[in-house]
């Protein structure tokens, strides 16, 4: 799965009160339970008696428990006909289980779900109807009770159960969309990861358990109806000639969290891959031409990865489709992977270069979960990292082999690197590894893989002690800081190394000072592409002699910028360095990390601002959209942490010295032979000039803005985003009632969520709680509400106050609103993180 802005954050669970009717039992039993009613099974006179646990009356948690062994699925038959009117759905569920030891309990995940009936049957036997549901809320279980013991053997239990579609975005829930005619209507979807398969039918809802599913969707005829296979039959409902029952084929063994199906109103766009796989991308009603460019794509990565693992994509078909209302940014349930709109649908006049390459990264992350996390999956979410650290890393190579002029490597530095060692550099971080209970969640076919078992496949290919090392990185907290100092004897460079933990809060002063085992590699200016050393730093520190190095070359440690630290240079070395970046002999992806651990250094307060700006300066030849890129993130939030002084006004003056010369060379037009790189440059470069007060840029981007409004010269999807921020950062009430007004014509989620995001560069304190209170409005998706907010506490020192002030005023609406997901964490986040230094400002 991947999250917009950010990868995994933890899952919460919700607690559900559920009427009680205090007639039906004693004072005392109601301390400890509420009853919702008796429920008759069957036509019989046996009675089940349905509980919840009164989490009100439990002030502390129990620890948690995983599931019993003593029952686990083998199939799951599963029949869901969902109300698009009414927003429930009713369930029955046929699970082919084993018992493994003789109980009279079976304990399942299960959540904001009715049972109505159960029973078991087993093989050869006669069915033995439950005689009690206890719903343990908490944590999320129900279990079934039963007269006497099921014995050991295979056997069918079989559910009728009912549900809610939620409005959550998680489980079995409703998204709302409108027909091009305008109406408003709803399709029903899943997003299940990590734990909330529970909320659409009972079953054992952990990773490692795996089963087959034979699923069945009984849906209004005029509706698409998908599932992770591919439909083996279809045929009108018996008691209704309004409804369908669409039955899919068996999918191969497989965890709960990757089960999905969606009902509702799609076209869609097919191709097959080199392979033979069918690959559909579904998009809203009217709007087909827009799922070619991840049809495209798709298409090439299948093969792709197919040579790559040299394991065949293993379903006849894939299936990727765009939800109008959904939390992350995609997830990879098998065969049928889900997206946002703006992750999937590219718009080939008004799409953006970022959105295109979003897209490709995307669909590049969630293709490779098809292996990596569906056909082998971990066995807990200890090992998420596991699934999320591969697919992260391999959808930059997917990207490489189909865009290979994205220079897609250097921006994983400044995207993915860079972000993960400030993350890790917080003191409330924690290790790689870490044991995870359900509540934290956020989150061979029977292979389900941890951490050991990956070190050591690699230690036996490759004979080097790869779990030694890596137990180092991965079982402790943060990362070291590599210090260097240099000396000249001779035709030799004596290198002097030292490790010690690196804090963004400050050096770290503790008795107990953790220790890497870094594997270090050195190049010098006489080939800056080549590694000229490599050693394994296991100690605090070492001296490395380098032979056959002449005192004016430079040295640098960590070429290519692929080692996880940071470097402190001594101030020799750092000047000598310096003309690397002048004249661009460092190669853009050295000379963006060494200005990314310069500033590191300088906001932990281990070096003076001054060196840093001085750094930056040296940048004035710079072509690099990536470099670019990071030092404009850097100086953002420098900017930031100024606006508390006087000295605001010279910083932003700093900034149109330091992009004038790149701006003036690049200019507002697309030039003959420009590609990719050049129109992210572009919008990266007025948008920093515009909202520094550049004179000439806020000039002119006022006038495109103009006739872009009046229709006279529309503005090319690249430049879109400067010249919104540039008017509004410099604009009044007019300017904003008119980007609404943008806003709400606008036909394109991509550009909703690209004006969405720079409303908040508007100055005026009332203008900005007019944008604050228009986040909560229906005109904002519920899930693009949370970036509204963000973009105006990270525009400006009153913005960062207004927006926080704003979200405890609405605390209750916007809890409710994001309960148990990971938005509500990052609506926190990012208002605590712009109420202090930023960590990513918008330009």
């Amino acid at each position: 799965m991947l999250l917009v802005l950010g990868r995994r954050v933890s899952l919460s669970f919700v607690k559900r009160v559920i009427p009680q009717d205090p007639v039906l039992l004693s004072k005392p039993i109601l301390q400890n339970f509420r009853t919702i009613k008796f429920r008759v099974i069957h036509s019989s006179t046996v009675f089940a008696i349905a509980t919840r646990q009164n989490t009100d009356t439990m002030p502390e948690r129990r620890p948690f428990v995983r599931l019993p062994t003593d029952v686990y699925p083998v199939n799951y038959g599963l029949c869901l006909k969902p109300d698009l009117i009414d927003f429930t759905f009713e369930g029955k569920l046929e699970a082919i289980v084993e018992v493994n030891l003789a109980t009279n309990q079976i304990v399942m995940n299960c959540a904001d779900i009715d049972i109505i009936t159960a029973s078991f049957v087993p093989e050869g036997g006669e069915e033995i109807n439950a005689t009690g549901f206890n719903y343990q809320n908490e944590d999320e279980k129900v279990t079934l009770s039963f007269p006497s013991a099921l014995q050991k053997g295979s056997g069918t239990l079989k559910i009728d159960f009912v549900g809610e579609l939620n409005d959550k975005m998680k489980g079995f829930y409703r998204s709302k969309y409108a027909t091009p005619a305008g109406e408003i209507r709803y399709a029903a979807v899943t997003q299940f990861e990590a734990t909330d398969a529970r909320r659409a039918f009972p079953c054992w809802d952990e990773p490692a358990i795996k089963a087959t599913f034979d699923i069945s969707l009984i849906v209004p005829k005029d509706r698409v109806a998908l599932s992770n296979m591919n439909v083996i039959d279809r045929k009108p409902h018996p008691e209704d000639d309004s409804l369908l029952e669409v039955k899919f084929a068996t999918t191969p063994i497989m965890s709960t969290y990757l089960v999905a199906f969606v009902i509702g109103e799609y076209d869609f766009v097919e191709g097959q891959s080199s392979d033979g796989v069918t690959v559909r991308v579904y998009t809203p009603t009217g709007k087909a031409e827009q799922g070619k460019f991840a049809l495209e794509v798709a298409v090439k990565t299948l093969p792709f990865y197919n040579d790559y693992f040299n394991v065949p994509y293993p379903l006849p078909k894939i299936d990727l489709i765009a939800i109008a209302d959904f939390a992350a940014g995609a997830m990879e349930n098998w065969g049928l992977v889900t997206y946002r709109e703006t992750a999937l649908l590219i718009d080939p006049k008004n799409s953006c270069s970022s959105s295109r390459q979003w897209v490709a990264l995307v669909v590049g992350h969630e293709l490779a979960h098809q292996w990596f996390g569906n056909l082998v999956t971990m066995e807990w979410w200890t090992h998420l990292w596991l699934n999320e650290g591969f697919a992260s890393w391999i959808e930059y190579l997917c990207v490489d082999h189909c865009f290979p002029d994205y220079d897609i490597w250097t921006q994983f530095v400044s995207a993915d690197y860079t972000r993960a060692l400030d993350l890790d550099a917080l003191d409330n971080s924690h290790p790689i590894e870490v044991y995870v209970n359900v509540r934290e969640v956020s989150l061979s076919d029977e292979c389900k893989p941890r951490t050991v078992d990956l070190w050591d496949c690699l230690e036996q290919a490759s004979g080097k002690p790869i779990a030694l090392v890596m137990s180092s990185w991965t079982k402790q907290m943060g990362f070291p800081i590599i210090v260097v100092d240099q000396e000249q004897q001779g035709d030799d460079r004596i290198l002097k190394i030292s490790q010690k933990k690196f804090c963004a809060s400050g050096p770290h002063n503790g008795e107990d000072c953790p220790n890497w085992m870094v594997p270090i590699s050195i190049c010098t200016g006489e080939d800056p592409g080549c590694t000229k050393l490599k050693v394994l730093l296991d100690s605090p520190e070492t001296t490395i002699t380098i032979n056959s190095v002449s005192p004016d070359q430079w040295v640098k440690i960590n070429p290519g910028t692929v080692g996880f630290y940071r470097i402190q240079y001594s101030s020799a070395m750092l000047e000598s360095l310096l003309p690397g970046i002048r004249d661009l002999t460092l190669l853009p992806v050295d000379r963006l990390g060494l200005q990314n651990d310069l500033f590191s250094l300088s906001r932990a307060g281990m070096i003076s601002t001054v060196e840093v700006l001085k750094l930056m300066e040296a940048f004035v030849n710079e072509p690099n959209y990536t470099v670019w890129s990071d030092l404009s993130c850097n100086l953002g939030v420098l900017s930031s942490l100024l606006s508390h002084t006087d000295f605001h006004e010279e910083i932003q003056e700093f900034i149109r010295d330091l992009f004038t010369p790149i701006g003036l060379k690049l200019g507002w037009e697309c030039k003959q032979g420009e590609g990719h790189l050049d129109a992210l440059l572009r919008g990266l470069v007025l948008g920093k000039l515009g909202k520094a007060g550049h004179k000439p840029t806020l000039e002119e981007a006022r006038r495109r803005f103009k006739d872009h409004v009046e229709g006279k010269q529309i503005l090319s999807a690249d430049l879109r985003s400067p010249v919104y921020l540039t008017v509004l950062k410099h604009g009044d009430s007019a300017t904003l009632d008119t980007m609404l007004k943008l806003h709400k014509q606008a036909d394109m989620q991509e550009e909703k969520n690209r004006i969405e995001r720079v409303l908040g560069a508007i100055s005026a304190p009332d203008l900005i709680q007019k944008v604050l209170t228009f986040a909560l409005s229906e005109d904002v998706r519920p899930q693009d509400t949370v970036s509204v907010i963000g973009g105006v506490a990270g525009s400006s020192k009153h913005g960062r106050k207004a927006a926080w002030k704003f979200v405890k005023d609405n605390w209750e609406e916007l809890h409710n609103r994001y309960q148990g997901g990971f938005l509500i964490s990052r609506l926190i986040k990012d208002n605590h993180l712009w109420s202090t230094p930023p960590i990513r400002p918008l330009w």
